[in-house]
Order: C-alpha cells, then structure tokens, then sequence
C-alpha cells in the first residue's frame, strides 16, 4: 500500500511541475509574436512524456526481458 502512495504522490508532483513548466513556457514562447498552439503544445507534451518515463524507471527496465516472458506465457503447452 505504501509504494502506491508513494507512485500517487510522485504523479502528482510531475503533474504539477510539468504544468507550471508548460504555463512558464507558454507565455515565453507567446511573448515571440502570433504562433500556433502547437508549437506550445507539442513540445509540452513530448518532454511531460519523457519526464513520467524517467521518473516512473522505464528506462531503467528491460524491455524486451519483459516482453519474452509475456510471450511465453501466451504459448500453449503442446
């Protein structure tokens, strides 16, 4: 029960520094002149992904060693 708190409260302190970081890009990016939303967007989304991969470990872990055993379990036992 301890590391689920744990995982939620470190997702919610991604979240909100993920957040103030989008706000403090935004309006730095806004102050350059008339540009799309996605040239905000985007790149607020690509690095809050990469942070919630590296603060969760999935870089750390193999994926392929996961993947060879899921696949074993899937075959049938001739």
């Amino acid at each position: 029960m301890e590391l689920e708190h744990r995982t939620w409260v470190a997702a919610v302190r991604l979240a909100v520094s993920a957040s103030i970081a989008a706000v403090i890009f935004a309006i730095a990016v806004s102050s350059l002149g008339d540009v799309p939303h996605a040239a905000i967007v985007l790149p607020v989304i690509i690095v809050a992904f990469a942070a919630s991969w590296i603060r969760t470990g999935r870089l750390r872990e193999q994926p392929m060693a996961h993947a060879g055993k899921a696949h074993q379990r899937a075959l049938p036992i001739a």
